[in-house]
């Protein structure tokens, strides 16, 4: 969502990157220029934050900024390249990496530097890059929007104006996540990747053994937001994709949210052919539609499809047709309301905190073939 506020016009540029992710054939990263402070979440007084988030919502973006990615090696850099700025301030690298760049041993997060020029000179800013380590066999792609956290803006126009206190007044630490959410990440993720010789996590991003990749139809300017609410619930941390929003019909029309939501999914699957994925989504947004299409083009490729009952609205006769064609493939799917309930459909998978990825897998595809599993589908 853009508005060029006059009131940011003389702030210098900076550069807001995004969380990148790549393969050891290919990198993607997105950056976005803009006039405005860094996002600050540890305001008190609901005035202060209800200034906090208006700014997040109304950018000022800056078109034409040529940014340079560079991309530091142990003797040399490895990659570097220039792209400027499109009008809505955004830049896109989506490089093929050649000669291959290996992938570490286990998933990890990695720095590279994004370079522009400025009123106050030349600048630089540390991005972060997710590589799912050689030893990933198993990913997960999550919904936010109401899957996550409650998030009051995905409903149109009048959801925002209905729910405009949770929107533009609450910070991330005020802000009501899905019961049970955290320890239900938690088991996915199967715990941190530290260090050798670190027992805790540093306030450096840390990687899960399991990687995570978020799809959300809330605008970029949230990216700051979700982040922190994500890293004051615990929960792991991932590339996530979201939209530029507009205020027409093609930003709020339900269909949009499906047809972003596939798209980032099939960037994701397309650009790890080694991985399975476990999906995680909700029932407000056509999730189940979405994910029953991912079934049906990619069978081999998703392990588990997990689907929060929140709405408690009976299913479309779309939905019932996404759920029978899911369960057709064989692919385990749970539907419930309570991630706690979902915990014992996890154990039942394998996905528990020390098992070993193959295991899982091997632990997923035998379950599809058994009835041993109940899954809950009461509404």
């Amino acid at each position: 969502m853009s508005g060029a506020m006059v009131l940011f016009s003389t702030r210098p540029v900076r550069i807001q990157p995004y969380f990148g992710y790549r393969s050891s054939t290919r990198l993607v990263l997105r950056a976005r220029a803009l006039r405005s402070r860094k996002a600050r979440f540890d305001r008190h007084g609901r005035l202060s934050a209800v200034r906090t988030m208006l700014e997040q919502f109304v950018s000022h973006e800056v078109a034409g900024i040529a940014v340079t990615l560079e991309v530091p090696g142990p003797d040399a850099l490895l990659l570097s390249a220039t792209q400027k700025t499109d009008r809505e301030g955004f830049v896109l690298f989506d490089l093929p990496l050649d000669p291959a760049w290996d992938m570490p041993p286990h998933p990890a997060w990695e720095t590279v530097h994004l370079h522009w020029i400025n009123g106050e000179g030349p600048q630089c800013v540390d991005a972060h890059v997710l590589a799912p380590g050689r030893d990933s066999n198993l990913a997960v792609i999550s919904d936010i929007d109401d899957t996550i956290i409650e998030t009051g803006i995905t409903g149109g126009l009048r959801s925002v104006a209905r729910n405009w206190r949770r929107v533009l007044a609450q910070m991330p630490e005020e802000r009501i996540a899905a019961p049970g959410a955290d320890v239900f990440y938690g088991t996915l993720g199967g715990g941190q990747v530290l260090p050798q010789g670190e027992v805790r996590a540093s306030e450096r991003i840390a990687a899960t053994h399991r990687p995570f990749f978020y799809v959300s139809s809330s605008p970029w300017n949230l990216f700051s937001y979700l982040v922190a609410f994500m890293r004051t619930r615990g929960l792991p941390l991932g590339p996530i994709m979201l939209r530029d929003w507009g205020l027409d019909r093609s930003t709020f029309g339900s269909a949009s949210h499906g047809l972003h939501k596939r798209g980032a999914i099939d960037a994701i699957l397309a650009t790890f052919p080694h991985l399975r994925f476990a999906l995680i989504g909700d029932d407000t947004q056509g999730d189940l539609i979405a994910f029953a299409g991912v079934v049906a083009d990619h069978p081999d490729r998703i392990a588990a499809v997990f689907v929060r009952t929140s709405s408690g609205q009976a299913f479309s006769s779309g939905e019932e047709a996404a759920r029978a064609a899911i369960e057709a493939a064989g692919v385990p799917l749970w539907l419930g309301d309570s991630y706690a309930i979902g915990e014992d459909f996890l154990h039942a998978l394998g996905f528990t905190p020390g098992g070993e990825t193959e295991q899982i897998v091997r632990a997923v595809e035998g379950v599809a073939q058994s009835d041993e599993v109940t899954v809950d589908t009461e509404r």
